[in-house]
C-alpha cells in the first residue's frame, strides 16, 4: 500500500489557486489516481485523469494539461524534478508503509560483507524511513554515508533510474533498500562497488555484482552487432526530463567523424516499432538509459547507450552505465519537498 497526501494536494493546488487540473500516474497507482479525483471534485477541483503511459517525473504531463485548459497538473507517484513546466505542477510520492528495518535485521551478517562504512541509497516510496534504517545500522556497527545526489533528486540517499549521484561516496559497499531489479543494478554499475539490495517487502537479498557483470556482457553483445553498422539513428527525447538535445548533437558528430551516416530523430515514446520504416543498421537512444538496456530484446536492430557508442568507436576502454545527470548540489541548496508546486 502507498499513502498518499490528498489534504496536502489540495492545500497546494488552492494556493495556485486551480479550479481544474490533471492528474498523471504512473501504472501501478491508478486507483489511487481515481480516488484522488474524487477527492478533489468532492472539494470543488474538476479533475481529469490522464490514461497515458508514465515514465517518471522526467516524463510530465504539464503541455496536456494547457491543452485541456486545467490550471494545474498533479503529478503522481515521484518526487519533484526541476524542470521548466508550463503549468503549476504538484509532484505527490508515494510512500510505502513497509517498514524496511526487519528485512535489514534479516539480513545483517549479508550487510557486513559490504565492510564497516557503507553506503545507503533507497528510492522515493522508502525515503521516509532513511532516517530510521541510518540509525539502526549505525546501532548495528556501520559507518554509514548518505550521498547528498545532485539537482535531479529530491532527497539525500535518494536513487533514480537514470541517476546514481548519492551513491556516490567513499564506502566499502552500498546498500540499496528497495523493490525491483533496476535500480541496485544501475547502483553496481555507476560506482563500481560491491552492492547489495535488500528487499523491504519480500525480506530478501540479492548481490548486485554477478546480475552487473552479467548485464555488461549482453551489453558487449549489443555492441557487437553493431560493428559493421554504417547508417545510424540518434534518437533524442521530446519528454522535457529526458531531453539531452546537446548530448545527441555530441553524439551525431562523434558518428559523422568516423564516417558513419547519422541522423537525429526525434521521440516522445521510444519503441522501435515506430523505427522499423527507417533505412538505419542501428541506434542510439540519447533518452531514457533505461530504453537500450530494458527493450533491447524488441529491437530488431543494435541498440546502443551514447558510452557504448564510444566503446564502438574505440573512444573509451571500460563499460559505462548511461545516466542523465543534474548539477551538482551546494552545501545549503534546499532539496524538492515531498509536496512542489
Amino acid at each position: 500500500m502507498h499513502r498518499i497526501l490528498e489534504g496536502d494536494v489540495l492545500r497546494a493546488l488552492r494556493r495556485v489557486g486551480a479550479g481544474k487540473v490533471l492528474i498523471q500516474t504512473p501504472e501501478g497507482l491508478k486507483e489511487e489516481a481515481q480516488r484522488l479525483a474524487d477527492f478533489l471534485e468532492e472539494n470543488g477541483i474538476k479533475a481529469i485523469i490522464s490514461g497515458d503511459v508514465n515514465y517518471g517525473a522526467c516524463d510530465p504531463a504539464d503541455r496536456e494539461a494547457k491543452m485541456l485548459g486545467c490550471d494545474a497538473l498533479v503529478h503522481l507517484g515521484h518526487s519533484y524534478m526541476r524542470l521548466h513546466l508550463e503549468v503549476p505542477t504538484v509532484f505527490v510520492p508515494a510512500f510505502a508503509d513497509a517498514d524496511p528495518v526487519p528485512a535489514l535485521k534479516r539480513n545483517l551478517s549479508e550487510i557486513r560483507k559490504l565492510g564497516g562504512r557503507i553506503g545507503l541509497v533507497t528510492t522515493a516510496q522508502h525515503i521516509t524511513y532513511l532516517g530510521r534504517m541510518r540509525e539502526f545500522l549505525e546501532g548495528a556497527g556501520f559507518e554509514v554515508l548518505v550521498g547528498r545526489g545532485d539537482s535531479r533528486v529530491s532527497w539525500p540517499g535518494q536513487v533514480l533510474g537514470c541517476n546514481f549521484s548519492a551513491a556516490r561516496v567513499d564506502a566499502e559497499g552500498i546498500l540499496f533498500v528497495g523493490a525491483g531489479y533496476f535500480h541496485p543494478l544501475g547502483v553496481a554499475l555507476a560506482t563500481k562497488k560491491p552492492t547489495l539490495a535488500v528487499n523491504p517487502y519480500s525480506g530478501d537479498a540479492l548481490w548486485m555484482d554477478k546480475e552487473a557483470e552479467r548485464l555488461i556482457r549482453k551489453r558487449w553483445a549489443q555492441i557487437a552487432k553493431a560493428v559493421d553498422a554504417r547508417k545510424f539513428g540518434v534518437i533524442v527525447s521530446t519528454k522535457k526530463g529526458q531531453l539531452r538535445l546537446g548530448e545527441a548533437v555530441r553524439v551525431l558528430k562523434l558518428l559523422r567523424e568516423s564516417g558513419k551516416y547519422a541522423r537525429l530523430i526525434a521521440m516522445d515514446n521510444v519503441v522501435y516499432t515506430a523505427l522499423e520504416g527507417f533505412d538505419f543498421d542501428a541506434y542510439v537512444v540519447v533518452a531514457c538509459p533505461r530504453v537500450p538496456i530494458d527493450d533491447y530484446e524488441n529491437w530488431r536492430k543494435p541498440v546502443l547507450t551514447p558510452p557504448e557508442l564510444e566503446l564502438l568507436l574505440g573512444l573509451r576502454e571500460e563499460y559505462e552505465f548511461d545516466e542523465i545527470k543534474g548539477v551538482e548540489r551546494s552545501e545549503d541548496e534546499p532539496y524538492g519537498v515531498s509536496l512542489k508546486v
